[in-house]
């Protein structure tokens, strides 16, 4: 049978070693897309390695009704992250879930129905996340999605103002948007959103899936602006592979969640994976690396083919190259002819999501393959 959600790549890979994975017949791909942000350790990190197979050989599943040490472990380290007091805790299995269930312990919480979110957001592919995701195209076909879901303009806090009410449950919100172009919100705009939803007593939802972890230079972007949500949500790269996701939760939403449950929340391997993960985040300094790479990437690609492209914007390693005609040409070439996997991000994005052990002759060799593209890709 036939794979008939994901488009195939031409390309087999093996396996991965750090920033590289290497395919079929042995070329060797710099990944500067980390599957979309999961291995912000890199891929196949001994310490995160080592600490799967040690769990492997005690025990692969127990359901999260019973304790377990590791799980344990990972709520703690969860816990010492945290910003400010949101520090109660699900766990899932992937961004959408973690989404998922935030709206749903948001409208439990409040007992109130609208939930607002931004035009370009993406929060996941599930009803409830679909429903706050705005792209038409991954809709189509599965309305009618969840009622009451409107859309602001991001960046915009008139427009926000303009719609919340006392009907809302939460605004559900990206710090920068990932999916949506790597757009960065003017400054301000989250400490505005968190004071307006303060004041009509609606649930401030963080989706920090893409830029936690830290990929902006910080274990969570909001601790660039002191901003503390009611509801944060992380997945992708907090168990660098493995499928996870986590709702973290102040205490008046944790009080009134909700019935939700979820059979494989907690399972011990990928908490496992979630403390060797956080481990090597903060005794690398990963979030110092990608500050300092992010800011040196920046900078040159600007000086290097910042006159032949429409924009480079980003924080840390999340960066976007909004280019004058489309991603795809630019994607196939870096692949083809310079061994570089990126992502894109819109039809006109060309999306930079590497593992955060990049360095900086790594970044040499992308700005350098960016500069030598032709120019009627560009």
């Amino acid at each position: 049978m036939n794979n008939f959600i994901f488009s195939r790549k031409n390309i087999q890979i093996t396996h991965g070693n750090g920033v590289h994975l290497y395919d079929t017949d042995g070329t060797e791909y710099l990944d500067l897309g980390a599957s979309y942000a999961c291995v912000p350790a890199g891929h196949n990190h001994p310490h995160v390695l080592s600490e799967i197979q040690n769990q492997l050989e005690k025990i692969t599943y127990i359901q999260g009704s019973y304790p377990i040490s590791i799980r344990d472990d990972f709520y703690n380290k969860l816990v010492e992250i945290s910003p400010g007091d949101v520090q109660n805790i699900w766990l899932s299995n992937s961004g959408t879930e973690a989404n998922e269930a935030a709206i749903k312990f948001a409208r439990h919480a409040t007992q109130r129905s609208q939930i607002i979110s931004t035009k370009q957001a993406f929060h996941g592919r599930t009803m409830g996340s679909l429903s706050a995701t705005w792209k038409p195209t991954y809709k189509k076909g599965f309305e009618p999605l969840i009622p009451e879901v409107d859309f602001v303009t991001f960046g915009d806090v008139e427009s926000l103002t303009d719609s919340i009410s006392e009907n809302t449950a939460a605004v559900i919100v990206e710090p920068i948007q990932g999916e949506g172009g790597v757009n960065l919100p003017p400054p301000n705009y989250l400490q505005e959103v968190r004071k307006i939803t303060e004041e009509v007593g609606a649930a401030m939802i963080l989706d920090e899936i893409q830029t936690g972890l830290g990929r902006t230079g910080s274990f969570w972007n909001c601790n660039h602006t002191n901003v503390v949500p009611d509801i944060l949500t992380s997945a992708k790269g907090l168990a660098n592979g493995l499928p996870i996701g986590v709702t973290l939760c102040k205490d008046w939403i944790a009080e009134n969640p909700g019935n939700h449950g979820s059979t494989f929340s907690g399972g011990p391997v990928v908490c496992a994976a979630g403390n060797a993960t956080i481990d090597v985040i903060l005794n690398e300094n990963l979030p110092e690396n990608a500050s300092k790479i992010g800011s040196y990437l920046l900078k040159e690609l600007k000086e290097t083919i910042g006159t032949r492209t429409r924009d480079i914007r980003g924080s840390g390693l999340l960066i976007g190259i909004e280019v004058k005609r489309g991603s795809g040409s630019i994607l196939g070439n870096l692949a083809r002819d310079h061994g570089i996997l990126a992502l894109p991000a819109g039809k006109t994005v060309v999306r930079i999501l590497p593992p955060l052990t990049l360095d900086r002759s790594h970044a040499d060799d992308f700005i350098s393959a960016m500069d030598s593209l032709p120019e009627d890709i560009l």
